[in-house]
């Protein structure tokens, strides 16, 4: 190719230039081309539980990495833009928009949606910045007790969230005898709170919500009801467990959770009458254009294009009998996996699950999720560690949170998490063990150390990481086969 006319560059630099830019990445980059190749056989080998990870498909990342990268967008589909060409960016979108609606059995005449959040807390923080404005109140699930940080969590000393620094935040919690959401109390609070938002939503809580409850005591306070259900998105879609949206004014979500698509938020949003009062005079949504100014020009700039093709993508494949009997066989997982775990001693956080996800407290075992976490990582099995009922602190979590969505796409079924569930076992029997060669006071830094010294331990955790990698190798991988 010839290079440009009165241009100072060499035509043997330019020419240079021109096959860099069609080089693939292991010989462009072979550094950033081996720490993805290592990240891969990885989450190949290894069993992955972290209830808010899934694999996501050969499409989906083939519309990730596509040359809608290139194109920067801003406006939205139909009005005036910043930026000419736009025509299949607008066409995207609005597929994407289109498709959102559909999935979740949704009439255009009373949802919209905005398919522009960069991810779940974007969405969520600009639903905040829409319809309860600074230093308005909101109340969400406490982290310790199974809220998301993004609900505005805050400890004695200090606001953790920046949800809980621009706006006013009060937690409501669960019962500590049962788990469950404690909704008398909620409602007690609520009273004297008079929230603007009421979160329905959770990270780590293992039951379904009781929305017609919530949307009762929103009503009471006049309060906006968001449904924030990044992790239940994909079950929601598939109809296997309740829908939010049966009640809720406002709902988020993630996309790259049980939806399995890539990251990205969705904001869902009411439109038409919100009351009647007893006037019989309407009042209206007005969340369509508070949303939309929220997420663009008010927090975001340019929207992620080929992310959009992602999540478009994504939900497409989640209106196909395919997907249905994926969330289904992600329900039996979780059940096989929460009634083995309750079989060789271990408590279930409510006794149970309802979902994708179980939470694990191993108070009664003498050991804590850091640890734990610790010892399981290093035979190759992913999950996180998570407060129990009656924490103090997130700092010192107590349990270990386990989801089925992952290996559910690489082809498990309930035989295979009872195996899961041993593995598991055979993890935390280790973290016991080390923990008795060490002095009680012994911190997770001296705990670490020790498990990494050689010697039987290190023969242990080898054996177990071992097994685990063959048995995992059994399974395929979805995405792209070359990475």
């Amino acid at each position: 190719m010839p290079r440009p006319n009165g241009c100072s560059v060499s035509k043997e630099g330019w020419e240079s230039h021109q096959d860099m830019m069609v080089e693939p990445l292991a010989i462009n980059d072979s550094e950033v081309f081996s720490i993805i190749k290592k990240e891969k056989h990885k989450q190949t080998n290894s069993l992955e539980l972290i209830a808010s990870e899934n694999f996501t498909s050969r499409a989906v990342l083939e519309a990730l990495g596509s040359c809608l990268t290139n194109k920067y967008s801003k406006g939205f589909p139909g009005q005036s833009c910043y930026y000419d060409g736009l025509e299949y960016n607008d066409e995207l979108e609005t597929l994407c928009q289109r498709r959102a609606l559909e999935v979740f059995g949704l009439d255009s005449e009373k949802w919209g949606v905005n398919v522009r959040p960069y991810s779940g807390s974007p969405a969520n923080f600009a639903v905040y910045t829409a319809v309860v404005e600074p230093h308005g109140r909101i109340m969400g699930l406490d982290l310790p007790d199974g809220g998301h940080l993004s609900h505005g969590f805050m400890t004695e000393g200090k606001k953790i969230s920046a949800t809980s620094i621009f706006f006013e935040t009060m937690p409501y919690k669960v019962i500590p005898e049962t788990g469950y959401i404690d909704y008398d109390k909620l409602q007690e609070t609520a009273r004297l709170f008079q929230p603007k938002l009421i979160i329905a939503g959770t990270t780590c809580y293992s039951r379904n919500l009781d929305y017609a409850h919530l949307k009762q005591i929103a009503n009471e306070n006049g309060a906006y009801l968001m449904g924030d259900m990044a992790h239940i998105g994909g079950l929601v879609a598939a109809g296997v467990v309740p829908s939010p949206f049966d009640h809720c004014d406002i709902v988020t979500t993630t996309t790259h959770k049980s939806l399995r698509g890539c990251r990205g938020g969705l904001i869902f949003y009411r439109k038409g009458v919100r009351s009647v009062d007893t006037n019989g005079k309407k009042t209206l949504y007005n969340l369509e254009f508070l949303i939309n100014q929220a997420v663009f020009p008010g927090l975001q700039g340019g929207p992620h294009n080929n992310a959009i093709a992602g999540v478009a993508v994504a939900l497409k494949q989640a209106m196909t009998p395919e997907f249905k009997a994926y969330q289904l066989q992600v329900l039996a997982n979780c059940k096989a996996l929460s009634s083995s775990l309750t079989d060789l001693g271990y408590k279930i956080v409510t006794g149970g699950s309802d979902n994708h996800l179980i939470l694990v407290d191993l108070r009664d075992k003498e050991t804590d999720g850091g640890r734990a976490e610790k010892v399981l990582q290093a035979c190759a099995i992913s999950c996180n560690k998570n407060t129990c009922l009656g924490a103090t602190s997130a700092l010192l979590p107590s349990g270990l949170r386990f989801g089925s969505p992952a290996l559910t796409s690489r082809g498990l079924v309930e035989e295979d998490f009872k195996k899961v569930a041993r593995f598991i076992h055979r993890g935390i029997e280790l973290t016991l063990e080390v923990q008795r060669s060490l002095d009680p006071r012994a911190t997770l830094k001296e705990f670490v150390q020790a498990l990494a010294q050689g010697g039987k331990l290190q023969q242990r955790v080898a054996e177990i990481r071992t097994e685990v990698e063959a048995f995992t190798g059994q399974f395929p991988m979805p995405g792209l086969p070359e990475l």
